[in-house]
This record gives C-alpha cells, structure tokens and sequence, in this order.
C-alpha cells in the first residue's frame, strides 16, 4: 500500500509528530481477534486517512482460523465501518487494504513462519529496500513466548538494514515469577529497544497532556509536593458488568486487571520528577524511581492498606441487574474480587506522607477515569459558614473517560449581601478546546512503534517494579479464603473501603 507521505504542507493527526516513519510491514498475531477488529484496524484506518502512515505500508494478518486473503480484506472492511472514529473514505479504504496478506495457522507452527517469511521478503522485492518489520502480538499472553520464540528462531528478528520491533499487549504476567520469566524469554530474542509493551492508557491524550500541565506551566510545579498537596485519588469506574468475559476475568480480577498496569503508570506519571529531557530512556528512568519508592507491603499490612469486593445484584442504567456470583460462566464460590483499592506511599522526598487512593471497580454508579489532586485546606478559615457550603480544598481533577479534560476548583463568593462560599470550576474539554476529536490511545501507540519512540511503552525493569508491588496483595488475596464483601450494584463501592482513608479523607463521589 501506498499512502500519502506526511509533509509540512500535509499535517498528520493532530497532536502526532509529523517525523518520517521508514517503510515498515506490520503484522498482527491474532488478527481476527476482538482486539484488532475493534482497536487496531481502525487506528490503521484513521492513520491512512491522516496520511499519517508511511509512504510505503503493508499489513499482514495471522491467526488460527482458515481464510483466504479476500476473506481476510472483507472481514477487516467490516470492523473499520463498523469501529473506526469516523466515516470510512472508500477510496483510502480499498488503498489500505489492496496488498493485505493473511497467514492462518497455529502460533507454534514452523511453517507459520516460513510463509511469514516469504511474504515480507516478497513485499521487500516489492518497495526495492528492506522495510521496517512491526510484529503486533494481539493473542492470549500464553502465546507470547510462543511467537517471540518462533521469530527468533526463524531468524525474522534480524533484518540487516532495516529495524524490527515486537509489541507485546497486555497483561505481561500474572505474577511477578511469570513477568521475570517472560522478560528473560523475550530478552533471550530481542534486545529491549525492540520491544514495546503497550499500555493503551499512556496513548491517551490526557495521560500525556499530564506532563505537559506539570512541567510547562510555572504555575502547578511549586506547589507539586507535599508541601501543599494533602492527598492523591486515581479512580478508574465502569458501570458495566463483566458481560462475556467470565473466563478471563475470573483468573485476574480488578488488581490484576488495571491497578498493576494502567493506575500504577498514572501514578507514575503524576508523582514523577522532571526529566532531563523527553527521550524514552529519560522518562522512563523516572518513573521507575518511583516505582521503587513504593514499598512493598508485608503480610501484616495489607489488611490495612488494601481492600477488594464483589458486586451484587442492584440497579444499574436503571435495570436491575445480577451479582458478580450470579454471572454465567462464573464459579459460585469464586473469590475474584471485581473491586480493589490500594492506600500507596511514595516514599521519597517530594511525596513523603502523602497517601495515594487508588480504587477500581466493575459495576459501580458510573463510567469515569480520574485523578484527583486534592490541596491541603487553607490555614485560617476566616469566612462564617452560614449559608454556604464552605470553603473546601482546591482540587484539580485530570479526566481520561468519559469526556477527557481538566478541571480545578475554587472558593468563590455566592452573589448577595452575605459573604457565602462554594466551589467553582474552571475546566477544559479537549473536544471544546480544540474543536477536534482526539486521535484514539492505538493511532498514537501504533505510529510510536514503527517510529521507534518507546516513551510511552514500558520497560522490562518497570514491569517488574509494578509486580514487586502488587504480588504480595494477590498471593495474600489468593491464600485467603472467602466469602468476600459485597457491594451493591450501581453504588459507590463497598464500604469497606472506606477503611483505608486516613484521618479527614474519604472518596470522591464517584
């Protein structure tokens, strides 16, 4: 395929480097996937709409499920119209598509591989110049090792004159043990600027606009430390049920499904240092000092600083609505918890004392991604009360989902006679702000890969700091009997939870 080359005079998505990308193959393990029909080949789309891709791309799907080539295209027409962010163009849409290859067969067969490999040296032949290769592996993490051990030894990891890079989704070990494991197996392979871990959260424009609010407004750098800032809340909430996903959530749960990757890089995102500058080493340098800043808790605290639950039956979206114990495909004695919350310390000098909350959980009473930065209270409240809701710390919330934007909040004083207090807002939306849709987490990941930016993927010693912090909960969790606590469905949480907020504290409404 050949798309429109990315020019001055031909602006990429907003908010994208308008840097060259070599002429690269991609190919996506697991391509009939959920994954990639709902994610992965829109953001291709809406990249080739953009002309945001290189000048010369081509797309190679394998899966274990037989197709033809024709087949494949018609299948990957279908998931573009039905979940890309705007109206597919024909014209770029058949372009995207017209030299698709699709391999089936099983991830553990050789001779995967040597059709594999036939192909990229045929589309190699092709441009005239050894392309950039892109491996996706969009499959069940028991596969990863499977295929980086397959490319290693087909040797399809060393394309002299050209790079390759391998992206590895989520989640990348289920313990600690498992995460050491398959970084040695994948390390065995590839050299670590080969490998992007990806965390579909850091590509959104919220996570990344949090580094720039830090770090280029004179404004909120003084007074980011403990000095001034009382506490930290990360609340990641979904309104639904697990749906279908019964068998995969069962053997991870809400720790393991967001806190150990997504909600501990947003802590490290709001908690690290200023790096020198932002290459990919630099920022990842920092936050994995934070990471080791949090200590591990023994046995004997995690009671204290770590809370899980299940849902009940209730109401949500205004149906009543069936427990987490009650779902098909879920064991009746199941001690999966779909609610967590952690109390954390960043145990170092800008952050020493200030507690960090972070809480997710199925089934509450609304979808949102937050964090929020609660100041500490002015020293003298010298305002009467009556007749007014009272002066509150300034918060300043950073929203990802549903309408990502910021806000923060202010004392001002009610019109009237009377000097009455109450909160005011002053936000931001990036929908009103900047009068454009912002470009999906997987356009910004996809186009880093190829390019080679590994700033916002994870590093194979920040994986396991994540683990180092969270294995102690989940063998602590897994070795305790239940029942667990209960929390209705459609409310708050369970109230249990309400244990770990220190002395003045307690959740914002979600």
């Amino acid at each position: 395929m050949t798309a429109v080359a990315a020019t001055a005079d031909n602006p990429l998505v907003e908010g994208l480097e308008r840097l060259p990308v070599h002429p690269t193959t991609l190919v996506i393990f697991g391509a009939t996937g959920d994954l990639a029909h709902r994610k992965l080949l829109p953001a291709l789309y809406n990249l080739a709409h953009e002309g945001a891709l290189p000048e010369r791309f081509n797309l190679i799907g394998v899966s274990r499920s037989e197709h033809a080539h024709e087949d494949f295209r018609a299948m990957a027409q279908q998931a573009i119209k039905q979940f890309s962010r705007r109206e597919p163009d024909e014209a770029v849409l058949d372009k995207l598509l017209e030299e698709v290859r699709y391999i089936p067969g099983t991830f553990d067969d050789p001779s995967v591989y040597e059709t594999l490999n036939q192909t990229l040296d045929q589309f190699d032949a092709a441009a005239g110049q050894r392309m950039n290769r892109c491996f996706y592996l969009s499959t069940a993490p028991a596969f990863f090792p499977v295929i980086v051990g397959q490319l290693g030894e087909r040797k399809l990891c060393a394309h002299e004159g050209a790079d390759v890079r391998v992206v590895i989704e989520k989640p990348f070990g289920t313990t600690l043990a498992e995460a050491e494991q398959l970084n040695r197996e994948v390390l065995s392979v590839l050299d670590e600027h080969q490998v992007f871990r990806i965390d579909h959260y850091l590509g959104k424009e919220t996570v990344q606009n949090m580094m720039a609010f830090r770090f280029a407004n004179g404004l909120f750098e003084p007074v980011w430390n403990r000095n001034y800032i009382d506490r930290i809340e990360i609340t990641a909430a979904e309104d639904i049920g697990i749906g279908t996903r019964a068998g995969y959530y069962d053997s991870a749960g809400a720790l393991r499904d967001l806190i150990q990757n997504h909600m501990l890089q947003l802590l490290c995102h709001v908690a690290m240092e200023p790096p020198v500058n932002f290459t990919a080493d630099e920022v990842r340098n920092e936050k994995v000092k934070v990471l080791q800043a949090i200590h591990a808790p023994t046995p004997d605290q995690i009671d204290q600083i770590a809370v899980r639950a299940q849902y009940a039956e209730g109401e949500s979206g205004g149906e009543h609505v069936v427990g987490y114990l009650q779902e098909e495909g879920v064991p009746a004695d199941s001690n999966t918890e779909t609610y967590a919350a952690l109390r954390l310390e960043v145990d170092n000098w800008r952050w020493a004392g200030v507690p960090f909350y972070l809480r997710t959980g199925k089934r509450l009473a609304r979808k949102v991604t937050e964090i929020a930065v609660t100041l500490k209270p002015v020293p003298h409240l010298a305002f009467k009360q009556e007749g007014s809701l009272g002066v509150r710390p300034n918060q300043l919330i950073l929203t990802m989902q549903p309408n990502e934007g910021v806000s923060l909040s202010l004392g001002a004083k009610i019109p009237g006679t009377r000097m009455r207090i109450r909160p005011v807002y002053m936000e931001f939306l990036y929908g009103t702000s900047f009068l454009s849709q912002s470009p999906e987490a997987y356009e910004r990941l996809i186009m880093d890969a190829m390019r080679g930016d590994a700033t916002l993927f994870t590093r194979n010693d920040e994986v396991e700091a994540q683990w180092r912090i969270c294995d102690p909960i989940v063998q602590a969790w897994e070795a305790t009997p239940g029942p667990l606590p209960q929390y209705a469905s459609g409310s708050q949480g369970p109230e249990e939870a309400s244990t770990l907020m220190l002395a003045g504290h307690e959740w914002r409404t979600i």
